[in-house]
């Protein structure tokens, strides 16, 4: 798959500019297993790097090309006109978010930080199977891609960290989007056969071996995203915040359950429900690493429903889509092949996650698909991954 990727991506590129590309990146997009809506609570999550990427061919520009000087010509195989960007002076976000608002961001981001290192002006080429709108975070695989793509044209040494935290700003300042770390964190750092647990408070990783052929994980695409006013992130980010001063802590990482429990005179209903969930998903986000590395599968797949329930309930991000699906992976069981499965993503539609036994990968997909269509009349995507690499140079 990744191989046509390249290809796909390769025949673009001659056909727009007519000649072989000089650098080609990759970054991947990410699935989560466990943890969602903790990273901006300095909390834990546990993520890997996915099977499908966002690849970008590039060379230096021609006077045929006509780029202007101090920019480059980006165009995306997913939209329909290319984009100008700037390499150069003060990068200031536009009026409204576009796509190459992605890419600007990052490069204004490593003008910032290597003032000293100047791209000269190029041409590139973005192709992609990660899937739009999906919760398997496209954007941040752009980002990591861009970002992998400057340092490689100008030699660039960024520290991973760094890295990530430059694509995070990008989105911050010029996709509008006040999203967590995490997946600028796997896309930039994943590893091939781990899943990363990442501290959200201080960016320390350790990666967990999930090496085992027996073990698969199944990602479900309910092809919906329900069409929101674009505050329900920010509001539950804030309510997080919100009652986190109101508790006197730091954060909601910093709070027990007995904790919370007993100060919730002090909130809103709303406001304790939400930190309910993430004080519960933080403790199930490492006790899901100790079951993986001890081999429990069967606990780690109560703790992804645990956390489903508590998404759909308490913190209130899922929808009856994916609802049906959890249900569906659930009924088949573990006799079945599925031990668990959640809902993944920032919620309203999107993907769930399952971890099941690869043996009975095709009747597990049989099922869930026909299930899933007889309840919605959608035909669901689903595929398997094995945790993959992540951003590099070919």
């Amino acid at each position: 798959m990744f191989e046509k990727l390249l290809h796909d991506a390769g025949s673009a590129f001659q056909k727009y500019f007519g000649r072989e590309p000089k650098w080609t990146v990759t970054a991947p997009g990410r699935v989560n297993i466990i943890g969602e809506h903790t990273d901006y609570n300095d909390g834990f999550v546990f993520p890997m790097a996915i099977e499908r990427n966002v690849v970008i061919l590039a060379a230096p520009a021609l006077p045929e090309d006509k780029v202007p000087a101090g920019c480059a010509k980006i165009i995306s195989t997913a939209k329909r006109n290319p984009a100008i960007v700037k390499l150069s002076g003060n990068i200031k976000p536009g009026p409204r978010v576009d796509w190459f608002e992605y890419v600007q961001g990052v490069i204004a981001g490593y003008l910032a930080e290597t003032p000293s290192v100047q791209a000269e002006s190029f041409v590139a080429v973005i192709h992609a199977n990660v899937p739009l709108g999906a919760a398997l975070s496209s954007s941040a695989a752009l980002e990591v891609a861009v970002a992998t793509l400057i340092e490689t044209i100008t030699g660039a040494d960024v520290d991973p960290v760094r890295k990530a935290l430059i694509c995070q700003k990008a989105e911050h300042e010029f996709a509008k989007m006040p999203c967590g770390i995490m997946d600028q964190f796997i896309s930039a750092m994943g590893a091939k056969d781990h899943i990363m647990l990442l501290d959200c408070r201080d960016y320390s990783t350790k990666l967990v071996p999930f090496t085992t052929p027996d073990l698969s994980i199944l990602i479900i695409n309910s092809r919906v995203k329900h069409q929101l006013s674009g505050s329900e992130y920010p509001e539950r980010r804030a309510a997080c915040h919100d009652s986190a001063k109101i508790l006197g802590v730091a954060s909601l990482r910093d709070l027990s359950m007995d904790q919370l429990v007993a100060g919730k005179d002090q909130l809103t209903d709303v406001q304790f429900r939400r930190c309910r969930h993430v004080v519960g998903e933080i403790q199930r986000t490492t006790d899901a690493v100790k079951a993986i590395e001890a081999g429990d599968y069967e606990l780690m797949g109560r703790l992804m429903y645990e956390s489903h329930e508590s998404l759909r309930d308490d913190f209130e991000v899922s929808c009856r889509e994916l609802d049906i699906l959890v249900e569906a992976a659930r009924k088949v069981g573990i006799e079945g092949g599925v031990y668990g499965s959640r809902m993944t993503g920032g919620g309203f539609g999107g993907c769930t996650v399952s971890l099941i036994q690869t043996a009975k990968t095709d009747s597990i997909i049989e099922t869930i698909r026909a299930d899933y269509k007889a309840a919605t009349g959608i035909d669901a995507d689903l595929f398997v991954t094995r945790p993959a690499a992540g951003a590099r140079q070919l």
